[in-house]
């Protein structure tokens, strides 16, 4: 068998995640529906719908009630947590979980860390959101849930194909590669198309798919182009706020000078909207 062949026959597998959800894919579909702009669902029939779940429910407020959001007063009914911290950061919460579950029943390998992976999700996802703001897109919020999933093609890999995930880390190891370039070397496709085939089965819009499929070609992703250009721009910021001394990624330095934006002040805001250890107990609850 190809290694393109092997990596067909995963894309082809995806759809059996699903089976890790801790919540049934038509309530993850009526929540998206009911969560939307043009939805005139009642914040008491969403927290209904959530409330059926009692695990869930309970899930959610221990994350509704983390640092992260910043509470002045513990939570304990979806209803209130919907009410301070509104529809779409409860949507939110519910993906972050779907996006916990699928690591419960398979053993990732030891040099993947979920610590530091679920910080640089949720980092992403603040930076996107504050990028999407300053760049007046539809919907910023939309943008800090495609960053907070960005990398689920790579947690989904390191699961499912651990053999193939060391493999591509030793390509880009060796050759100096980013890492979507390790895995279009490696197999032929990369980490946003296996996250955004593996959302799409979960029956999730476009517009949260398709920046998240195309984060590393934004100009390849035709309506969302806008949308994939912010979070490619994002995960960059968070890797060079992490460490400077390696040059900023090529496609967000583009995209920054087609914007005219000043990369020391794109840092700046980038780091402030970064600036409280929140994002570190939201990550390590996740784990």
């Amino acid at each position: 068998m190809t290694d393109q062949q092997h990596g067909q026959d995963f894309l082809a597998e995806l759809s059996n995640v699903k089976q890790d959800l801790p919540y049934s894919l038509s309530l993850l579909r009526d929540l998206f529906g009911m969560t939307g702009e043009s939805s005139r669902a009642s914040m008491d029939e969403i927290a209904q719908t959530i409330a059926h779940d009692q695990g869930l429910t309970t899930k959610i407020l221990a994350l509704a009630n983390s640092a992260f959001y910043g509470l002045q007063a513990k939570v304990s009914s979806v209803s209130r947590a919907i009410t301070l911290l509104g529809l779409k950061e409860i949507r939110n919460l519910v993906l972050i979980l779907g996006a916990q579950a699928v690591t419960v029943r398979h053993t990732l390998p030891e040099s993947f860390r979920l610590g530091p992976y679920w910080r640089h999700q949720l980092s992403v996802g603040v930076i996107a959101k504050t990028l999407g703001e300053k760049r007046q897109v539809r919907d910023p919020d939309i943008l800090f849930t495609a960053g907070l999933l960005h990398d689920f093609g790579k947690l989904l890999t390191a699961l499912h194909r651990p053999v193939d995930w060391l493999a591509i880390q030793d390509i880009a190891a060796d050759r100096s590669l980013q890492h979507n370039l390790a895995e279009e070397e490696y197999w032929g496709l990369e980490h946003g198309l296996i996250g955004a085939m593996t959302l799409n089965s979960w029956n999730l819009p476009r517009e949260l798919t398709e920046p998240l499929n195309w984060h590393h070609s934004p100009a390849l992703a035709g309506d969302f182009k806008d949308d994939a250009a912010v979070i490619c721009v994002a995960d960059a910021m968070h890797h060079w706020i992490e460490d400077s001394s390696v040059p900023l990624l090529r496609p967000a330095e583009a995209l920054l000078a087609d914007w005219e934006w000043d990369l020391d002040e794109t840092t700046a805001l980038c780091g402030d909207a970064l600036d409280d250890d929140s994002i570190d107990q939201l990550a390590a609850a996740l784990i």
